[in-house]
């Protein structure tokens, strides 16, 4: 397949705009926004690269085929017509994922069976639900399109950071709210709840110009058109910047702090973050030039019990105001009654987001 074929960037419903303005940023042609990501325009090169440079995108998915069909003989014959060896592998297990909408095979699992028995019969490849390689079908209007999964694990596991908090925020969506707050790595970002330290780490790799996937492997190394002489040349492309800013986190649970330290030193910003162990009324703004504080509190259908939380965001609300004039501020949570209970004056509402089934809000100040 040497001829540009369709890149889809999955992303959080309701940031696919700021994912496409993510796109524009990096170089990718003509990017697309639509329901549930960005589509641009590529040849593998573009593939690869947009896994290790794309911060928002949840995974990266080639459409590498698409055909007619009006019925399950149909799709039958023109699945073991497929060149599936020219992506696949017949020693790599796969895993068949299909979807349809508004045509006459309405019947998935009937559907999903015929592209099974098409890889095993003419690939020779082991189908598995737990395979990490996936074959993603779409029949919608008897158009079947035909996508592999090239990132293999989901973006957010940047290969870095081993130690998370309970419910910790996913760093793609934290590099999409920080987008989202006007961040560009040109000023400090504070977090004065991290826990496993999330926005500030996602902050310093962006301000010293880090690829996300620079330490992880992919799924699309598995595939018979992989050259690694080309991947390794493109990712001796990523330099990175020095930087005179500092990045702050800091939390009660002095265990969060300890997972913070250690995912910094393992992600190579520990010379310009710092942690400390303290309780929210102890946090106070650091000396040198003001930015952004990110933080995302803990929220009733989250952590614990939403009745006891007002409590904590009004004492929030008071640190913000007291000791961070000049900051902007970036807060997530479900709650709007939590919110207003801050006490801050919030710029217009964005598009809430849905998280592991949860509506959440990004909830953004102008200077304090």
């Amino acid at each position: 397949m040497d001829t540009d074929f369709e890149i889809f960037l999955a992303t959080a419903p309701g940031l696919e705009s700021v994912l496409a303005e993510e796109a524009v940023q990096h170089g990718f042609a003509h990017p697309v926004a639509s329901n549930g990501g960005v589509t641009i325009t590529g040849g593998w090169p573009e593939v690869w690269r947009a896994n290790l440079v794309m911060r928002g995108a949840n995974r990266v998915l080639a459409r590498i085929g698409s055909f007619r069909v009006m019925h399950l003989a149909q799709l039958d014959k023109r699945a073991r017509k497929f060149p599936w060896g020219e992506i696949l592998s017949p020693d790599i297990p796969v895993r068949v994922d299909v979807v349809c909408r508004k045509s006459k095979i309405y019947h998935a699992g009937a559907a999903t069976q015929r592209i099974e028995t098409a890889i095993k019969e003419e690939l020779g490849a082991v189908i598995s639900k737990e395979a990490e390689l996936k074959i993603m079908v779409r029949i919608e209007d008897d158009l079947c399109t035909i996508s592999v999964d090239t990132s293999g694990e989901l973006l957010h596991k940047r290969g870095h950071k081993v130690a998370v908090n309970k419910a910790p925020m996913r760093e793609t969506l934290a590099a999409m709210f920080l987008r989202q707050c006007g961040y560009d790595g040109s000023e400090p970002v504070v977090d004065i709840m991290c826990g496993s330290g999330t926005f500030v780490l996602e902050a310093a790799e962006i301000a010293k110009g880090l690829a996300p996937g620079r330490t992880r492997n992919f799924g699309f190394e598995q595939f018979n058109n992989f050259d690694p002489v080309a991947w390794a040349a493109l990712k001796n492309t990523q330099t990175s910047r020095e930087t005179d800013l500092q990045f702050y986190g800091s939390d009660r649970d002095a265990g969060a702090v300890r997972m913070s330290t250690a995912n910094a030193e393992r992600g190579g910003v520990e010379d310009i973050t710092t942690f400390n162990t303290h309780p929210l009324q102890d946090a106070v703004a650091p000396e040198g030039p003001k930015g952004l504080v990110m933080i995302n509190p803990p929220y009733g259908a989250r952590i614990g019990n939403k009745k006891i939380l007002y409590s904590v965001y009004a004492g929030l609300g008071t640190v913000l105001k007291e000791r961070f004039r000049g900051w902007r501020v970036g807060m997530v949570t479900s709650e709007p009654s939590l919110a207003k209970t801050t006490g801050l004056k919030f710029l217009e509402p964005l598009p809430s987001v849905s998280n592991g089934g949860l509506r959440i809000n990004l909830y953004r100040t102008g200077k304090l």
